[in-house]
């Protein structure tokens, strides 16, 4: 639960050498570039080197031609290629043009063999006819219009034979529809037109052309392989092209890139006179070797700081995390990294995910199947949630094991148990209903001990924080953690064990008088954090306002709790979706008895699953951060080439 520890990087030097101060910095691959003003407090003398990334244009322009021919163009190492601004803008302004052109003409032989394609399918409803389309198409009393009818439309117009301009030519048929043509009058054109529409006629657009539908197809398949054959040779011709100069492109697209990226360092940059100064920060184990190389420009200085003597710049966070872990920095990433000086909640995360998710989702045989269908998610598509669908697969095998749960099987383990413990069945029986009440209890009890835990790491980190106040007073503080548990405590020894706590001592000393702190935390953390002015405005105003803010405090603590039930009840709930998968199996019986105990199992495992995923990270996000996590902090973003 820790991030990588950062220097603060101060750089300062003679403007002729920043260059080479930003080509170090950036093939460095460890420097994260900040703004000058956070680190100087006067930078009104201070003016931008520059301001606009010179190699954006370019590079965008380049990018765009190659994108259009669907080739991909690793980056490399160019260290030792160091063309001119000026060579690169040609290169890239001519090679876009080049590509452009080629482009272009295999896009329009293209258009041209879209164009004969759909023709020549449309043509083909109407060889029937023996007249020219055009002549059709351009007759000056009556309008024409080709198309297709359904089948049972076609039965229907028997009921317009009175009307003599509703009929409608068939030239050729599918299993659905008519394929013909209709003519209608132009004074009376609107209301046939809306007859055929009530009818579904579907219009299609005839090119009109001097030959007869017949002779026009014969001349689109003698056409369509021609262009085929115009369209190769146009990519053959693209496809010489960057054969002939992918070396060339792949050097310059690799150096427009890095200098695209190292861009961004010399837009952070600010000049004074004729110096210039650069700041950022570098991970603690490449901060000397950095400096070093940094010191061998002649004019340059630098300054290295201990990140934590920077807090108030806000140092970006370096996540470093165990095994177990690291594929759960992906939550905390999605909810927002920590401040430097705040707890990294990865390993909470993980640990708490991974015992929650396995308790609602219990279950052998669907955890691993689970455990499965995640390593190979992992493997085969590189997805994250893969690698946290693993150990939550293997969590639910455990417990399923624990509840003598295999594909809703629940009695599959029984001789391991006897076996193994000398019981003649499972030792905890879910759907029992004396254990119903031990079930939503202990889901209680899970909220209830978690919900301390994230407020004792509140305390930890306020500590880290030097906010003794917060650690004390705040409603996750010390205070607040003595009032929760002694009321939880008080409630469940009187109410459950028949214990005589709650005595008038035990409710003033461990629960009115923390309430009493939390309620006036505020001012008392002002007071103990050494600011002045500790005090509200108005004393009679902050009383009634916390009043209010204190029944809020009061629910935060009831739901937050309450919030675990869905454990509980997820526990519940898979035992009963697969109670009702048997069912409906026996129900069936005879062959059909597997494939629905398969069918159910796999949708119970799909729907679950997700459903278990959702609730389970809500519990992390809503119950547990809300106590002790911010997520304000900066990721680190260091200025770095991914060649290949």
């Amino acid at each position: 639960m820790a991030v990588s520890t950062m220097q603060a990087v101060n750089v300062i030097g003679v403007v002729d050498d920043i260059d080479d101060v930003i080509s170090v910095l950036g093939e460095s691959g460890v420097f994260h570039p900040d703004d000058v003003p956070a680190f100087y407090s006067d930078t009104k003398n201070f003016t931008h080197l520059q301001t606009k990334n010179i190699y954006a244009e370019p590079l965008t322009n380049l990018k765009a031609s190659i994108g259009l021919t669907k080739r991909k163009f690793p980056l490399v190492d160019v260290s030792d290629f160091n063309p001119t601004f000026k060579e690169m803008e040609i290169f890239a302004t001519n090679t876009a043009k080049e590509i452009d052109a080629l482009v272009d003409d295999r896009e329009f032989v293209a258009e041209q063999l879209i164009e004969a394609k759909e023709s020549l399918n449309d043509t083909k409803h109407f060889v029937g006819l023996g007249v020219e389309t055009e002549k059709l198409l351009t007759l000056k009393y009556l309008k024409t219009r080709f198309g297709r009818l359904p089948k049972e439309s076609y039965e229907k117009l028997s009921a317009y034979k009175d009307n003599p301009y509703v009929d409608f030519t068939i030239c050729s048929e599918d299993k659905s529809h008519y394929w013909g043509v209709y003519f209608a009058p132009i004074d009376n054109c609107g209301e046939i037109d809306r007859i055929f529409s009530g009818l579904y006629f579907e219009k299609c657009d005839v090119l009109g052309v001097n030959d007869t539908p017949r002779v026009h197809l014969q001349k689109l398949e003698e056409l369509v392989p021609k262009l085929e054959e115009k369209l190769s040779e146009a990519q053959k011709r693209l496809d010489s092209y960057l054969d002939m100069h992918a070396e060339r492109i792949t050097r310059y697209l690799s150096k427009l890139e890095e200098l695209y990226l190292y861009a961004k360092i010399r837009t952070k940059a600010l000049q004074y006179n004729r110096s210039f100064i650069i700041v950022g920060w570098v991970p603690t184990e490449f901060a000397k070797p950095l400096k070093r190389r940094l010191k061998k420009i002649s004019s340059v200085s630098v300054e290295l700081s201990d990140a934590k003597k920077e807090i108030e710049k806000s140092p970006p966070v370096k996540l470093k995390n165990c095994f177990l872990a690291k594929p759960f920095e992906f939550y905390t990433e999605m909810y927002g990294v920590p401040k430097y000086n705040e707890i990294d909640p990865s390993l909470f995360i993980a640990i708490t995910y991974i015992i929650i998710f396995g308790i609602m989702f219990a279950d052998l045989g669907q955890g691993i199947c689970l455990s499965i269908a995640g390593l190979l998610m992992w493997k085969l598509k590189k997805m994250k949630i893969g690698k946290i669908l693993f150990p939550c697969g293997i969590s639910s095998a455990v417990f399923g094991t624990f509840f003598g749960s295999v594909f809703g099987f629940e009695h599959l383990l029984d001789p391991m148990y006897k076996a193994l413990f000398g019981l003649e069945e499972k030792p905890f029986e879910v759907m029992a209903s004396q254990n119903t009440n031990t079930i939503i209890m202990s889901a209680i009890g899970i909220g209830v001990l978690l919900l301390i835990i994230a407020m004792i790491l509140n305390v930890y980190t306020s500590v880290r924080q030097k906010n003794y106040g917060r650690a004390l007073f705040s409603t996750s503080g010390v205070a607040g953690i003595v009032f929760y548990g002694s009321v939880v405590f008080g409630l469940v020894g009187q109410l459950f064990l028949g214990w005589n706590i709650l005595t008038l001592p035990y409710v003033l000393c461990l629960i009115v008088l923390p309430f009493i702190l939390v309620f006036f935390g505020e001012p008392l953390t002002n007071l103990v954090n050494g600011e002045q002015d500790w005090k509200p405005e108005s004393w009679g105003g902050y009383i009634v306002e916390n009043l209010f803010e204190s029944i809020e405090v009061i629910l935060s603590y009831v739901t937050n709790t309450m919030s675990f039930l869905r454990v509980g009840a997820f526990v519940l709930v898979h035992a009963g979706m697969m109670m009702v998968v048997f069912v409906l199996a026996e129900t069936v019986g005879g062959v059909g008895y597997w494939p629905i105990v398969v069918f159910g199992n796999a949708l119970v495992m799909v729907l679950e699953a997700l459903l278990v995923a959702i609730q389970v990270l809500r519990l992390e996000y809503y119950e547990m951060f809300s106590r002790f996590y911010s997520g304000e902090g900066r990721p680190y973003e260091p200025v770095k080439l991914i060649t290949e």
